[in-house]
């Protein structure tokens, strides 16, 4: 924490923690640790995934095929009372579908819907609310970048954890929508009725519109349905994903040199943060590992404090919203990674399910004054008249349902489960 505070990249305050303390606690020997930890992530095959489901996020953003799926809802959802803030939270569902990051929802939800909204008289904070809170949605539903990063430091089966965050993505997703169609019902000054001139068209006009909107389901198809079906492989459903949208620009007669420059620096460049940070955290598991603290947290939870196990993992919930005001949801996970999951498995919880557990509270810490990563994101892309005072106040409602989301996940834990179980038994 005290390297964190000196402004050094995460990556190396935690990597240089690990490989000194390990010089320190064991001598020259210790050096192997850090060295081991390069070596496992390297032949860790999946890890193929990550570059490529990030170039499919940033080839269908910086092409434009996402904005023609907003385009479509933006037509459809039009007659119904915040039905563009409706849309906007299926868009975001898509844009997960094909993506995997927060970040590139809420980049194409605030350049896209955010202005189309505004002009139509919808509430300000309702619809910052909606993006961030719709936005939030990419770490949870598959290909979740968040959920490979957990499955290569849980050591568990990526695919079980896709599918796991399948049912509860789409609950909260529901929940969303159900608070936006409740709301704009009693107020319906907060989502005005589309003009009826905006929704006349053509029916040629109307074929291409859904033209437009078929590609994208196209891909998400690719990616997870064909996995799904167990035609694909998760590596090989990776490509699918990337080939899919190189050629869906291709077609569009999107694919650029900026378009194609750009989409390979931004992938370059997330990749290889994302493997500077596993690296960190392997090393910095090994030392943990090699110190017992595992045994040592055990010890103090549930003999000297006399926690139960709910006690600890609620306990444990309750640190990620803490950290979430300070860190993103891969700086948490490497810090109390190494500490958390082993405990997890020795008090008899499920790893998968604890895995949607921690990505649903990461969505409610991305969201959670004052440090909340999306706050601040939505600040940097909200227009001017939408101040921090009404991005903080948009949050309350959306923060609230995803309480009561993990609330369902932890009291029924075969929300989450279910497609998992369902998936091995075949």
């Amino acid at each position: 924490m005290v390297l964190l505070l000196t402004g050094q990249r995460f990556f190396g305050a935690v990597g240089a923690v690990a490989a000194g303390a390990a010089l320190l606690l064991w001598g020259d020997g210790g050096a192997e640790m850090p060295f081991n930890a390069s070596i496992v992530l390297l032949n860790w095959y999946p890890l193929i995934t990550l570059p490529l489901f990030v170039f499919m996020g940033y080839m269908l953003s910086e092409s434009g095929i996402a904005s023609d799926l907003y385009k479509m809802f933006h037509v459809l959802m039009g007659p119904l009372h915040g039905g563009l803030a409706i849309g906007t939270i299926v868009l975001m569902v898509a844009i997960s579908a094909m993506n995997g990051l927060s970040v590139a929802g809420m980049a194409i939800g605030s350049s896209i819907a955010l202005p189309e909204m505004l002009k139509r008289g919808y509430d300000k904070r309702m619809v910052t609310g909606v993006i961030q809170a719709g936005s939030s949605l990419g770490i949870m539903v598959p290909p979740s970048i968040v959920l490979v990063l957990y499955g290569m430091i849980a050591r568990k089966p990526v695919s079980q954890l896709w599918l796991a965050g399948v049912v509860p993505g789409l609950l909260l997703a529901l929940l969303f929508v159900g608070y936006i169609v409740v709301r704009c019902k009693l107020q319906p000054s907060m989502g005005p009725v589309l003009p009826a001139e905006e929704r006349t068209m053509s029916t040629q006009e109307k074929i291409k519109m859904l033209r437009a909107g078929i590609l994208p389901l196209i891909i998400i198809f690719s990616v997870t349905g064909l996995f799904m079906m167990g035609v694909t492989s998760l590596v090989e459903s990776s490509a699918v994903g990337a080939a899919a949208a190189l050629l869906s620009a291709l077609f569009k007669r999107r694919l650029t040199r900026e378009v194609m420059r750009n989409t390979l620096v931004n992938t370059l460049s997330v990749s290889c943060m994302f493997m500077w940070i596993i690296l960190a955290a392997l090393a910095f598991g090994a030392v943990f590992d090699g110190l017992g603290a595992v045994h040592a947290i055990k010890t103090l939870f549930l003999e000297d404090w006399g926690l139960s196990p709910w006690g600890v993992l609620i306990m444990m919930q309750i640190s990620y919203i803490i950290m979430g005001m300070f860190l993103d949801d891969t700086a948490m996970l490497v810090i109390v990674a190494p500490l958390y999951i082993p405990l997890i498995i020795q008090l008899g919880f499920n790893p998968i399910w604890y895995g949607v557990l921690y990505t649903v509270t990461c969505q409610i810490a991305y969201m959670t004054p004052p440090f909340g990563y999306n706050l601040f994101l939505m600040k940097a892309m909200a227009p001017k008249e939408v101040t921090l005072v009404d991005i903080y106040a948009s949050i309350v409602p959306f923060v609230l349902l995803m309480v009561a989301g993990l609330g369902l996940i932890m009291y029924f834990p075969q929300i989450a489960l279910y497609l998992p179980e369902m998936f091995l038994n075949r």
